[in-house]
């Protein structure tokens, strides 16, 4: 008896596609461009407003229960993004 395979070939196509798109993104989040963009005051500024509204609203979500790892983490990611 034969077996149905598990990913048919418009699935494999859609796979390959989605590897082709990821593949494009990664090249173009490790260029210098983005890079610098990302290290720039601007992306600063924004970075840290974003990361202070995330932070407030899952601190006020939990009731501030879990303020010291929120924090922590957007502490983390602020570093990871912007001059500072």
């Amino acid at each position: 008896m034969a077996r149905e395979p598990l990913i048919d070939d418009e699935s494999r196509c859609t796979v390959a596609g989605l590897d082709d798109i990821t593949n494009k993104a990664k090249e173009f989040l490790d260029s210098d461009t983005v890079k610098n963009a990302l290290k720039s005051e601007q992306a600063e500024d924004i970075s840290d407003k974003l990361l202070d509204g995330v932070a407030d609203a899952a601190n006020k979500v939990t009731g501030g229960k879990f303020e010291g790892q929120i924090d922590g983490a957007r502490d983390a990611a602020d570093k990871a993004v912007g001059t500072e």
